[in-house]
């Protein structure tokens, strides 16, 4: 009986630390190849938004991380995960301690957007370990991609962003090949087709909210 209730409380704990606790990097917030620039009002609240739209991604995978491990009965995958989600906690902390620097907060509906993807890391490790994997290589690539849109975004002053998310790139192409070579196996297109639209309408509202 504990032992089911571990990765019941497991995932408790994760959901609270994610959402309430102020999360602390193992590594140190990625510094800027240039001097950051002066930001007008504007082109503050823009990078604000941006980074809290990163914020949002990164509890996501948390909520996905966390989810997955917990359905997993492979060990060596559940140790996969959560040291996936422990290199996800280096991004989260980083975000957030952007956000602060722009004078901007994290989104308020951060409550739904983690419990929406922790239902979908649930449903994603029930199909079985080659699909979850699947599901994080496909994360992760949709996730890249998005990131690179942020690059563009970004006002050209606001170096300390830009060093972060390249940072966060990098880290994410990673993950999705580890999960490719762990034997994740492709999405179907509808599939990734609706994580898309799921993706859109997530960065659409938390960029305002």
């Amino acid at each position: 009986m504990t032992r089911s209730l571990d990765p019941l409380l497991t995932a408790v704990d994760g959901a609270l630390r994610t959402l309430f606790a102020r999360p602390h990097a193992s590594r140190s917030l990625p510094k800027p190849a240039q001097p950051p620039g002066r930001l007008s009002d504007a082109e503050r609240r823009e990078a604000g938004a941006l980074m809290r739209v990163n914020h949002v991604g990164e509890v996501c995978a948390q909520a996905l991380y966390t989810a997955q491990a917990a359905v997993t009965l492979d060990p060596s995958l559940r140790a996969h995960f959560v040291a996936a989600a422990d290199e996800e906690t280096d991004h989260l902390a980083w975000t957030r301690q952007r956000l602060n620097e722009l004078g901007a907060r994290a989104s308020l509906l951060n409550p739904l957007w983690y419990a929406g993807a922790f239902g979908l890391g649930l449903v994603a490790g029930r199909l079985g370990d080659a699909l979850s994997l699947g599901f994080v290589a496909e994360t992760e690539r949709q996730v890249e991609a998005h990131l690179d849109g942020h690059l563009e975004r970004l006002p050209a002053g606001d170096t300390e962003s830009r060093a972060v998310v390249l940072q966060m790139k990098a880290d994410e192409a990673r993950h999705a090949a580890e999960a490719r070579s762990a034997g994740g196996q492709e999405l179907p297109a509808p599939a990734r087709a609706a994580m898309r639209l799921a993706s859109r309408v997530m960065t659409t509202v938390a960029h305002r909210i």
